[in-house]
């Protein structure tokens, strides 16, 4: 038996999983992600991990086909990192110095990339060969895989979808210091700041969003599923957004499916269905009637990506 090693490096803890070589889940663990040295020292911890994790299975090194790394930041094709700050990394090529300190095959690509090739395998994208992977959290992810295979970029931005600007007369700033970028909308905080402005600029509106000492996005949902007339309202805002966003998208890949994460994919089947609806109204022809899925593997779904970049490396294994 032949088995993999996953390795899903975030700036807090690094999230380990050892497979066997079909796909099946043995352990997963998780180390603190320790920033010292540069960032030196978050290689060195995983070669570690990996060693005894060897030990406890009484695996054999000979039977490790490799190791796969999610990193949080843009990787070119060739494993070259291109800046990782919450790492503290500069520009070097991650999957040279990881396979010299451990002596192993590795082969690694940005964190939402793997997490997207996770659902592509195993996940919410299980069974296609065309898919867009969209994570919606504090900001917006996303990863191409067409043909299966994942679309990294010349630069290593290839899918960083959340910064498609989608309106050009957005007077706010994104983080990334341009504007208009769908993360502003379709986001948690995108979210609350659309219900914000809503509310603003509503003040005949009487909505329980008012009463809420900490608005989240959770909190709008959890109203407008209660039937608050105002959360409601915010939300087809938001669901334009995202359905323009996604419209666009697929005119550049056309996929088979979308498949959506992260923590406001929580919502379930009132974003899937909002997205959608709004999708059919923008949709390019050729698109409409697409796949919308939820992800499925959630916070595992990095060190399942992690497994099959090895995996796609040694396909007779």
């Amino acid at each position: 038996m032949k088995y993999v090693i996953g390795a899903d490096i975030g700036g807090t803890t690094v999230k380990l999983g050892l497979f066997q070589a079909d796909g099946v889940l043995l352990e997963k663990w998780e180390i603190p992600t320790v920033i010292a040295d540069a960032g030196g020292a978050v290689l060195r911890d995983v070669a570690a991990a990996v060693d005894g994790c060897l030990n406890r299975h009484d695996i054999a090194r000979a039977d490790l086909l490799g190791i796969g790394a999610g990193i949080p930041g843009p990787v070119l094709a060739d494993g070259t990192v291109n800046r990782c700050v919450n790492l503290g990394w500069g520009v070097f090529n991650v999957s040279r110095a990881l396979s010299e300190i451990t002596g192993l095959p590795v082969e690694s690509a940005n964190d939402a990339n793997v997490a997207a090739l996770g659902e592509y395998w195993m996940g919410g994208g299980k069974g296609y060969r065309d898919m867009i992977f969209v994570t919606l959290g504090t900001g917006v992810g996303g990863a191409v895989i067409a043909d299966g295979k994942l679309i990294p970029g010349a630069h290593g931005a290839g899918g960083e979808l959340g910064h498609m600007v989608i309106n050009k007369d957005e007077p706010e700033q994104c983080a990334c210091g341009r504007y208009g970028c769908v993360q502003q909308y379709v986001s948690a905080t995108g979210i609350v700041r659309l219900a914000k402005l809503y509310l603003a600029s509503h003040p005949e509106k009487e909505s329980a969003l008012r009463n809420v000492e900490k608005l989240t996005a959770k909190a709008i949902f959890d109203c407008a599923a209660a039937g608050d007339a105002a959360a409601k309202a915010a939300l087809e805002d938001v669901y334009d957004a995202f359905g323009y966003f996604l419209a666009a998208s697929c005119t550049v890949s056309d996929p088979e499916v979308v498949v959506i994460g992260g923590g406001v994919s929580k919502a379930g089947a009132p974003l899937l269905e909002g997205a959608r609806r709004a999708f059919e109204k923008y949709a390019f022809y050729p698109n409409k009637g697409i796949a919308f899925a939820l992800a499925a593997l959630g916070n595992d779904a990095g060190i399942y990506g992690c497994c099959k970049l090895i995996l796609d490396r040694f396909p007779q294994a």
